[in-house]
């Protein structure tokens, strides 16, 4: 995307209100929940090369790959000791489902960590988004080894690629619009967008605009977490609590929706509906080649690095639960 030097003014403007990539001081180790010292990279591993091996392809033209991957998914989140339900929507003839896993109060307000289980016509998938789920499935496991004290929904979405991307077909839009309806209280909700890719190597890492290189390293080698400009507080208390709960290096990011990449997973359906929202990403085409092509196999994922992103978000979900609502 060109970027005109208004624009970029614009967005420089926007960095130094809102503090891109602030590195807050993260909270004393009394105020983090420890984080679980059992989430097994080799689970990680079979979850991705199932989701991308046995279920492929995992697109919206192949239903029945989509219905065997829904349940494999609710197979694992019940096992995990969640409360767990489907949410059926029809498409272009076919049925989809997302696949929703309470943990915690059924009552109440409540946090929503969600990843999509559909994959780009002719790819695997296995950073885009089986990374994702694997995550959300281990995070599953752990939190229900200690429920959560505000109620946590782990949501699997259908949908998220094109030819649905930005319509009101999403899994993610279906599921946002149903709680705007309803009247749910959503304290926040965290997608979980490809977390699988690193690397150490100088310049392996790209921006959608040259002048943050200015501030973020060159590597690869961390997770971020991207949130809306004016929402600081929520990006800042999720990425804390990931330093905290975590031997991973994250940086975030507070951008406008111009930016490229701000607004391209899940978290997007949220924020059309006035919820609070961050994507947690391991960056996807702006450091991972294999981006969107057949290339994309749970062969060249980091599993013991994506284990410590795992780490971090179950301390920031428990963070969130445990604690007041970050400020604005």
């Amino acid at each position: 995307m060109a970027i005109g030097a208004t624009v970029l003014a614009a967005l420089l403007g926007f960095a130094r209100a809102w503090g891109w990539g602030k590195q807050q001081e993260p909270p004393s180790s009394a105020q983090v929940p420890a984080a679980p010292s059992d989430v097994d990279p080799e689970r990680l591993r079979a979850h991705v090369r199932m989701l991308s091996e046995t279920f492929h392809p995992r697109d919206s033209s192949h239903p029945e790959n989509l219905e065997r991957a829904a349940n494999y998914i609710a197979d694992a989140l019940k096992k995990a000791g969640g409360h767990v339900e489907s949410q059926p929507y029809r498409v272009g003839g076919n049925d989809y489902r997302n696949i929703i896993a309470r943990f915690g109060p059924e009552a109440g307000e409540r946090l929503i960590v969600g990843a999509h289980y559909d994959a780009v016509q002719g790819t695997p998938g296995a950073d885009d988004n089986a990374s994702g789920v694997a995550g959300l499935l281990e995070l599953a496991r752990v939190l229900g080894q200690k429920p959560p004290p505000l109620r946590v929904d782990l949501v699997a979405f259908t949908l998220e690629e094109p030819p649905h991307f930005r319509t009101s077909q999403m899994g993610s839009a279906v599921h946002a619009r149903s709680l705007k309806e309803a009247g749910v209280r959503v304290r926040a909700m965290l997608s979980l967008e490809m977390l699988g890719t690193y690397s150490d190597a100088p310049d392996s890492q790209e921006y959608p605009i040259a002048a943050l290189r200015l501030r973020y390293p060159d590597k690869g080698h961390f997770i971020g977490v991207v949130g809306l400009p004016g929402d600081g507080g929520l990006t800042d208390t999720v990425a804390a609590a990931m330093r905290a709960g975590s031997p991973l290096p994250v940086e975030s990011l507070n951008a406008p929706r111009m930016v490229t990449g701000v607004d391209l997973s899940d978290h997007s359906s949220f924020w059309d509906q006035g919820f609070r929202a961050v994507m947690v990403t391991d960056t996807a085409f702006m450091r991972n080649p294999r981006y969107h092509t057949s290339e994309d196999t749970w062969d060249t994922l980091d599993y013991a690095r994506m284990a410590q992103a795992v780490q971090g978000v179950y301390a920031a979900v428990r963070t969130l639960a445990e604690g007041p609502p970050p400020k604005h």
